[in-house]
């Protein structure tokens, strides 16, 4: 194996600043790649890029961006260009999580899952592929989820969105193939110690459900055949694979990684 699989590579990731997107940022700049660090809130770009510096020497960048807006994706490229003079690795992981039932759903909440989930990605593939093509070098990492895989419980907007997602990563994989632009997708299983479950999800669920957050916890953990939940390195292990030359001949691909929770 390489030491370094992503040296001097660069990379673009939506919603860096925390969770899983902040844990995509370090992975890639300690496997040598320079890192556009892009998320709505700039300010914990700005400290994520800052850790990275100092961390791994390698240089990473702060940019504001909110991927429903065409123009403000489009600006995130430029400046990654501007920075660095070119694009390897798009990672998009900017994302939101709206549950409900059906006949209760607000449009407004259903329309801004897909937004920023499925449009987001879409924006951030057509501008990361325009330079891409130009180069005929690049990968287009989306982070989707097991339930891009099997519908959800009272989570129609997310499953439409990573569903689509991945129909998305197909297209666009057989549309840039002939360009050496590769695109795949990471679907993670419960990743139940980031921000989304404890500042969130386990009150949610725990109130629904009329039970303890540790019995929510308990309850997903024995839904997965490992017994263990998803971590951050079991996701960027995946990351770095598909931005690496190891994944040379994968395209249109959807990994799971769920412990054997999902396998289709």
């Amino acid at each position: 194996m390489l030491e370094k699989p992503l040296l001097d590579r660069i990379a673009i990731v939506t919603g860096g600043a925390q969770g899983l997107g902040e844990a995509i940022c370090h992975r890639l700049a300690q496997e040598g790649a320079h890192v556009v660090v892009a998320d709505i809130n700039l300010e914990g770009a700005e400290k994520t890029a800052a850790a990275i510096r100092e961390a791994t020497g390698r240089r990473a960048i702060a940019v504001r961006v909110d991927v429903t807006k065409e123009d403000e994706v489009e600006a995130m490229v430029n400046r990654a260009l501007e920075e660095f003079g070119r694009l390897d690795i798009m990672v998009a992981n900017a994302g939101i999580l709206i549950s409900g039932a059906i006949e209760e759903f607000p449009l407004e909440q259903w329309r801004k899952v897909i937004d920023v989930n499925l449009i987001g990605y879409f924006l951030c593939a057509k501008h990361a592929a325009r330079v891409m093509k130009a180069q005929r070098s690049g990968v287009i990492i989306q982070i989707n989820s097991k339930s891009g895989k099997r519908g959800s419980y009272k989570n129609s907007a997310y499953a439409a969105s990573k569903f689509g997602g991945i129909g998305l990563t197909q297209s666009i994989a057989l549309e840039l193939a002939e360009y050496g632009v590769r695109v795949n997708a990471v679907c993670p299983g419960n990743l139940l110690d980031s921000p989304l479950w404890v500042q969130s999800l386990y009150t949610q669920y725990a109130k629904r459900w009329g039970v303890s957050e540790e019995e929510v916890r308990r309850r997903y953990i024995e839904q997965v055949p490992m017994k263990r939940a998803c971590t951050y390195e079991d996701v960027t292990n995946v990351v770095v694979f598909l931005a690496s030359d190891y994944s040379s001949y994968m395209t249109g691909q959807a990994i799971n990684v769920t412990g054997g929770q999902e396998m289709h």
